[in-house]
């Protein structure tokens, strides 16, 4: 038997259809390739960035570890002339600024996320948002000369004697709020950082409690739940995640800021235990001497200083991630 012409231009028209087919899936294949390949090229990037960026802070805080030993950490020298340093004051200072910049932040920041989510009205939730992220991007220098020229002083005035003539009669604390009213110190220094990150960790906030499904919510009101149980019971347990990160986001921006830091912290090599008293931190002292560092291991000092830096972020990154990993399996038992 013959085929029939229309038998063969249907076969010639499916292996043009087949052949077309191997085409774009073989070009298909190719383009995945080329896209998994180039997007890990990316992430390998960040990774030897970092990797780079770890290796040269060691190479260059070798020469103090090697001189001062790991004692270099609790040392509280730190004198240019004799060519004697120590990380202990810029540690203390970091830490405490950060922490005091925390622990106000955080329960405003919160606040303003719940507010803007779940109470304020329509009209004004865009307009006060804005207001919010406006300020996450206001320069840290212009922080910084607020806080010299207009903070400080009325915090001299009027707070910092209200402080010491009232928490500062209490014992065992009012140590920390005694010493010179000058308005600049580490407390000055800790609020700043607070008026600082504020923003970042309400606009974070924010966003992570506009996730929640509003079905969630609207059953627990239907419930007969209170909005402060909602918030507790409902938002909180579905957002903890991107709470937690903003709190770390904050955090680390009040652990390397510099330029408001130095503004306002007093920029003195000594330790006190008032919050009122002047000190430094390990980014102040970074940007105050690294372009008049004259000897080597004054050099490799501050290089010393960046890579203990660079240690405290990751170790409260790492355990707000440990934290977050408690929390979830936690879950998973109950």
């Amino acid at each position: 038997m013959q085929s029939s012409p229309a038998s063969g231009g249907a076969s010639v028209e499916s292996g043009r259809i087949d052949a077309a087919l191997i085409a774009t899936m073989r070009k298909q294949r190719i383009q995945d390739f080329l896209f998994h390949k180039i997007t890990l090229l990316f992430a390998l990037t960040v990774l030897l960035m970092l990797g780079g960026i770890i290796i040269s802070l060691f190479i260059g805080a070798w020469p103090a570890f090697h001189a001062f030993g790991p004692g270099f950490i609790t040392r509280v020298e730190w004198d240019p002339v004799n060519d004697e340093y120590g990380a202990a004051i810029a540690i203390v200072g970091t830490l405490a600024t950060s922490a005091i910049a925390l622990l106000i932040a955080f329960p405003v920041s919160f606040g303003i996320a719940l507010f803007l989510t779940e109470i304020c009205p329509s009209r004004l939730r865009q307009p006060l948002g804005t207001a919010v992220e406006l300020l996450a991007g206001v320069p840290s220098i212009i922080y910084g000369m607020w806080g010299l020229f207009v903070f400080a002083p009325l915090f001299a005035e009027y707070v910092q004697p209200a402080l010491r003539h009232t928490v500062g009669q209490i014992p065992g604390i009012g140590i920390l709020f005694s010493g010179p009213m000058m308005g600049i110190g580490i407390l000055t220094a800790g609020l700043i950082l607070a008026v600082m990150i504020i923003p970042f960790i309400a606009s974070v906030m924010r966003d992570v409690f506009e996730v929640v499904p509003a079905v969630l919510k609207e059953s627990a009101y239907g419930l007969g739940c209170t909005r402060w149980e909602v918030v507790r019971k409902i938002v909180l347990p579905y957002t903890k995640t991107g709470v937690v990160g903003g709190v770390m986001l904050g955090l680390g921006r009040a652990l390397g800021e510099t330029m408001a830091v130095t503004f306002v912290i007093g920029n003195a090599q000594r330790l006190s235990w008032s919050l009122f008293a002047s000190g430094n931190s390990i980014a102040s002292t970074l940007a105050n001497e690294i372009a008049e560092a004259s000897t080597p291991l004054h050099v490799s000092s501050l290089f010393a200083l960046g890579l203990i830096l660079f240690a405290i972020t990751f170790i409260v990154l790492a355990v707000a991630k440990l934290m977050l990993q408690g929390m979830s399996r936690k879950e998973g038992s109950k």
